[in-house]
């Protein structure tokens, strides 16, 4: 079964800008639709950005909008999430989930185990 791996994850002040990964070994993201997703504490998980399988289209979250770009390689072998403009609100520990052949993000087969980002100064 499909595997998603989180790296990139860390510690930026305000402002900064971090970029997240997204693989599964053995696997062709295209025909999956990819998910970030973020949990910050005392807080249910929310969908921050997604790119359908396939086409690739991109669906984001309003308070990411502008500052957050998803996106999947030629390959298919890696989703990124290049999170600019960083605010303490980002902070949070961020999922990548996976759904075959789907359209949107909104029922995920596979999850990662996550990777934290900390925005603070």
């Amino acid at each position: 079964q499909l595997q998603p791996v989180e790296s990139g994850g860390g510690s930026v002040q305000p402002g900064e800008s971090l970029t997240l990964s997204c693989k599964a070994i053995g696997y062709h993201l295209t025909n999956w639709a990819i998910g970030w997703f973020r949990q910050a504490p005392g807080k249910e998980r929310e969908e921050v950005a997604c790119i359908n399988s396939g086409r690739g289209d991109t669906y984001y979250a309003d308070s990411v909008k502008g500052r957050f770009t998803i996106s999947r390689d030629k390959a298919g072998n890696a989703v990124s999430l290049q999170m600019n403009s960083l605010k303490f609100e980002d902070t949070a520990v961020y999922y990548c989930a996976a759904a075959r052949l789907a359209a949107f993000c909104d029922a995920m087969d596979y999850w990662g185990k996550g990777t934290l980002v900390t925005v603070s100064s």
